[in-house]
């Protein structure tokens, strides 16, 4: 994919994004929604899903496509967990590079892994995307994702908890 289609398929995802969450109230179903979303207009993602932060310091699955995930991850493991221990960005070019990579797939190569935040900075979740290709995402796609999580964090800014009391 050349980068003008890259940029278009970003552009676009966004705005769908932005459509489709309009108005919406149930975080999962929202999470749901981006993950599909993210999933069919990144075709050199292999897998794409979120972990919900259901703890102090650990996430657990949440809606993915894709092939099997890993079912609870500590914020002390892995590359999802550098995200949402750091509460930054992780853009990794080659995983087996990376210190403690956690392999759900043995055919992963490529990984970015975005927080969503609350507007308190809680994290509430990552965005998890994986790819068999070496390299495959790049700044334009960490700064999409990143404006898909920050309208997350800010439409669902107590994420699950908020789910359970409204």
């Amino acid at each position: 994919m050349d980068d003008t289609e890259r940029t278009h398929r970003l552009r676009d995802l966004r705005a769908s994004v932005t459509a489709l969450l309009a108005g919406e109230d149930d975080w999962i179903a929202a999470l749901a929604t981006v993950v599909c979303e993210v999933h069919h207009a990144l075709p050199y993602s292999h897998w794409t899903g979120v972990y919900r932060t259901i703890a102090p310091e650990l996430l657990a699955i949440g809606p993915y496509q894709g092939g099997h995930g890993c079912t609870r991850i500590p914020f002390s493991r892995g590359v999802c967990g550098a995200a949402a221990r750091t509460r930054t960005t992780q853009l990794v070019p080659d995983v087996h590079a990376f210190p403690d990579h956690i392999a759900c797939s043995s055919s992963t190569r490529s990984e970015i892994v975005v927080p969503v935040l609350s507007p308190s900075g809680a994290v509430l979740a990552v965005l998890d995307l994986d790819s068999d290709l070496p390299d495959a995402f790049d700044r334009a796609d960490q700064e999409a994702l990143e404006a898909i999580c920050d309208q997350l964090g800010r439409q669902f800014p107590l994420g699950e908890l908020g789910a359970h009391h409204r």
